[in-house]
């Protein structure tokens, strides 16, 4: 299969971010408890998904997709892993100070992501 013969991932990526986001943050909002609802959908939407859309990405050669959408994937995951390995292994619990420099450092990369598409975006 060519890589022109492929589809376009990117609903698939931007879709697993905005539902995974709007479910993390009803959440946040106090809504609902941390449930598995939220994790699996973190995991499985949010994380693995996105990845598979980069790796269609990457086949189809679009570099910026692919870095979004693996960069996005795998925070996600990572999000999972430290909201979860306390509970299944002998692991400390991240103060609140930590998780926000750890988010603050995932946060930074959007604004890089925004620049790129206005500076390589012809209209």
């Amino acid at each position: 299969m060519s890589s022109n013969n492929i589809t376009n991932p990117g609903p698939l990526g931007l879709m697993g971010f905005g539902m995974t986001t709007i479910l993390l943050n009803i959440h946040n909002a106090g809504f609902f408890p941390l449930t598995s609802v939220i994790l699996s959908m973190d995991i499985f939407y949010g994380g693995i998904t996105q990845i598979i859309a980069d790796i269609f990405e990457y086949k189809k050669g679009n570099t910026f997709a692919a870095t979004a959408s693996s960069s996005y994937g795998f925070f996600w995951l990572s999000l999972i892993g430290l909201l979860m390995l306390p509970e299944i292994a002998s692991v400390q619990v991240t103060s609140a100070d930590f998780l926000a420099v750890y988010l603050t450092l995932c946060g930074v990369s959007l604004p890089y992501l925004c620049i790129y598409v206005c500076w390589h975006v012809k209209g």
